[in-house]
């Protein structure tokens, strides 16, 4: 277990001590979970929620984090499936807030795999001493609003009940997996699971049949990293997504050098740049080049690791049908020469959206893994899968026989971690029922009726549309700020006005209206055909797509004005005892 690993070293390197810090260690869990009042109450201890929980201990703030994992590190807890790795460059992904930490980490490879990223994660945590604010194997079931006392009431799974002045959603976009709905799943006598919930102790893979439902981010890394590894591997796509070569490679002791004397060159860059990646947009216009100019690019860009391909291509191929659709037969071309059946290649290239109108994969060899005998493609659209059988999968086609079967069924994306849990507002309104035709929010980080709720990543903010932990450090340290102005003004209750609420929701709806985004079957456009009422396509404005420098400057202008938008309450008894806090605005 990870949470053990920074005892064990302790443990070893202090031998005399033994019982002393094990007495430690269970006093600190015993006193945090025997309170039941916090200042602050942290949901969720992946990577907003452990940075979150370090700027509150930082302040002195009194604060628990509490999480339904056995440990830290949430999507990089869970997610242990063969392939899961950064698509963002490491170097990029860490932690920008202590120069230290900076300094002492080594990445070692590019992009950095899921073992690695836990392992860098507990480190941060062991470093900063924060796992004694936190609680594990404990869900929030419900978050309720008590109007009288401006304090929200927890309600977790352990029967205990949890109150606190301020709640803080550092939720995962995409922590709420989805299972297909299809006849009989739980009839199959081998083995299934969705990607989320791949065994923690491995799976033996030499020599089984897999069937693997799902072509899309998850499952192209799976599908490329054990194509090689199984007996038999039959791969069934509904609809095929672009991707483009990750391009991966070690990261020398020299390298690491010269990166750490970068770091602010780098961390700069990310933060001049839309996505919050190195990678900057090409600043000639499409059409100002020539067709071979574009093309040597593309050819540059397609051999460089990351989102390059992306992200530093000409700004029109996420606004321009024509460039688009010229760009994407390039890719579309780049996959042909790649895969050696042109019937199997037809299949892998979508026909429905255009390349980078939805978050791209980036994968390693896996058009390869479909030139081997042993890998098979099974285009449901054409056979549809009927039902699951106690010994495989049966189409409209024929029946198919596997030892295991893996679900790569995608996630309800953004607000799936949300509607899991029962949040209730001002006169008890639901938050699921309000947003059930899409989230309305202010800054992506409040909710009008929900006081006291701060969400670092929320809907409608930047984080899913930026490399995220530059976009969390972003949120946490906002919503950071507004606690801060809170405890200095003596302030009770925040709530964002309805009309403010609304602008903001008006203006990340008018943004997709520039962008191809809007047309394309994903989940920045809220669509799971796995989710009831999701599945038709209907938009929900998720994702803020202004970009990542723009959405800094919105959010940072509210601030300058005092929390315009913001309707603050004061505790006027603690406000007459320290009149320094009567600046702030009373509700």
């Amino acid at each position: 277990m990870p949470a053990a690993r920074g005892s064990n070293e302790i443990l070893r390197s202090n031998p005399p001590d033994m019982m002393e810090l094990v007495s430690t260690l269970t006093a600190r869990s015993m006193t945090e979970q025997s309170k039941t009042h916090f200042e602050v109450i942290v949901i969720g201890a992946g990577v907003a929620g452990i940075y979150q929980i370090h700027r509150l201990a930082s302040l002195g703030i009194d604060a628990t984090v509490l999480d339904s994992a056995p440990d830290l590190g949430g999507t990089w807890y869970w997610n242990r499936y063969p392939g899961a790795r950064f698509d963002s460059e490491s170097y990029t992904y860490g932690y920008s807030f202590s120069k230290e930490l900076l300094n002492e980490w080594h990445w070692k490879e590019r992009f950095s795999s899921q073992p690695e990223n836990l392992r860098y994660l507990n480190y941060v945590a062991d470093k900063f001493d924060l796992r004694k604010h936190m609680q594990f194997n404990c869900r929030v079931q419900s978050a309720h609003f008590d109007e009288a006392a401006n304090q929200w009431r927890l309600g977790l799974d352990d029967g205990r009940q949890l109150s606190c002045r301020f709640v803080v959603l550092a939720l995962g976009l995409l922590s709420a997996p989805t299972l297909p709905r299809i006849e009989g799943m739980a009839s199959f006598k081998g083995r299934s699971f969705h990607t989320f919930d791949w065994p923690h102790e491995g799976v033996e893979l030499a020599g089984k049949r897999v069937g693997i439902i799902g072509t899309g981010a998850t499952a192209i890394q799976v599908i490329a990293e054990i194509a090689d590894k199984v007996g038999d591997l039959t791969v069934f796509q509904r609809r095929p997504n672009w991707s483009a070569p990750l391009n991966n490679s070690p990261i020398s002791d020299a390298e690491m050098a010269d990166i750490r004397s970068r770091y602010d060159e780098i961390l700069a860059a990310c933060a001049r740049t839309p996505g919050g990646f190195e990678h900057e947009p090409d600043r000639r216009g499409f059409y100002e080049v020539t067709r071979e100019e574009r093309i040597a690019l593309w050819d540059r860009l397609y051999e460089e690791p990351g989102f390059g391909i992306w992200l530093a291509n000409f700004r029109e191929i996420f606004t321009d049908e024509a460039a688009n659709a010229e760009f994407s037969e390039y890719i579309a071309d780049r996959i042909r020469r790649r895969v050696k059946d042109p019937a199997i290649a037809e299949k892998l290239i979508p026909k429905d959206h255009g390349f980078g109108v939805q978050r791209v994969p980036l994968e390693t060899h896996y058009f390869e893994a479909y030139n081997r005998d042993n890998v098979h493609l099974v285009d449901i659209g054409e056979t549809p899968i009927v039902r699951v059988t106690q010994t495989g999968l049966a189409t409209t086609d024929r029946d198919f026989d596997f030892d295991i079967i893996v679900y790569a069924t995608g996630f309800d994306a953004i607000t799936g971690a949300f509607d899991r849990i029962d949040i209730r507002g001002v006169a008890g309104e639901r938050l699921a029922e309000k947003w059930k035709d899409g989230p309305s929010t202010f800054l992506g980080m409040m909710i009008h009726g929900f006081p006291n709720l701060l969400m670092p990543s929320g809907p409608q903010s930047a984080s899913a549309t930026t490399n995220f932990p530059r976009g969390i450090e972003t949120g946490v340290n906002w919503c950071t700020n507004l606690l801060e102005y809170a405890r200095k003004h003596d302030i009770v209750r925040a709530d964002p006005s309805l009309q403010a609420e609304q602008d903001w929701s008006a203006k990340v709806t008018k943004m997709y209206s520039a962008v191809l985004m809007r047309k394309a079957k994903s989940w920045f456009t809220g669509y799971n055909s796995n989710v009831p009422g999701h599945e038709h396509g209907r938009p929900r404005y998720l994702v803020y797509n202004g970009g990542a420098p723009k959405f800094v400057s919105e959010i940072n202008e509210v601030v300058a004005k005092g929390y315009a938008g913001i309707d603050l309450t004061r505790d006027v008894e603690a406000s007459n005892r320290h009149p320094a806090a009567g600046a702030a605005r009373s509700g």
